[in-house]
């Protein structure tokens, strides 16, 4: 094992010096989606699923009671037809920045330590999506593909209030700086657990 990490730190040497751009651009490994969760409602609990559908316009479908948007008619330009109304009401959950929310696996044994538990569940953290094998926080203004879904990562997931209530008194600094990230949807399609996890 010593011969081979000395090796691959021989060989990096000769490698040419990389830029900050290329750094941040350079993973060791993929990664791999571990959990989806939903919410029917905002304080509801979250329900584990297998997989998802996931839609450019409104995230996750049935997260916070979400559904897709129906289909939009084209006007055929034949006499007498009529376009829908403009002031239609918005779609929830529109396209934001916060469709879809994302979790480190790797930080949640960190949150249980910090926040004087045993463990720390995906269900406690109320976050959509679970991921192993690659820092999150590397695809923050990134655009990053999950099985056949591609995401854009807009910004960290910060804890809300909620956590004191989840994780006991003192959990909202314990998930300050691993809280994960948000994201917006750009391709949308259905997402299973298992599926692998890649930056674009």
């Amino acid at each position: 094992m010593r011969r081979s990490i000395a090796s691959r730190a021989a060989s990096r040497s000769l490698s040419p010096v990389k830029t900050i751009h290329e750094l941040r651009a350079t993973f060791p490994r993929p990664g791999r989606l571990e959990w989806i969760g939903l919410r029917e409602a905002r304080r509801a609990p979250v329900r584990s699923v297998s997989e998802a559908e996931v839609h450019p316009l409104v995230g996750l479908i049935g997260d916070h009671g979400k559904v897709a948007p129906p289909r939009l008619r084209a006007l055929s330009g034949e006499p007498g037809e009529e376009a829908a109304p403009a002031n239609a009401a918005p779609i929830p959950g529109g396209p934001g920045r916060r469709q879809v929310t994302l979790i480190q696996a790797e930080h949640l044994p960190v949150i249980a330590s910090l926040a004087g538990l045993e463990t720390a569940t995906p269900e406690q953290l109320r976050r959509n999506l679970v991921v192993s094998g690659i820092p999150l926080l590397a695809l923050k203004e990134a655009r990053f593909r999950v099985g056949e879904v591609v995401l854009e990562g807009t910004g960290e997931c910060h804890p809300c209030s909620r956590m004191e209530e989840t994780l006991g008194e003192g959990g909202y600094n314990a998930v300050r700086g691993h809280g994960g990230l948000t994201a917006r949807v750009i391709q949308g399609r259905v997402i299973r657990v298992g599926d692998v996890v890649t930056p674009l």
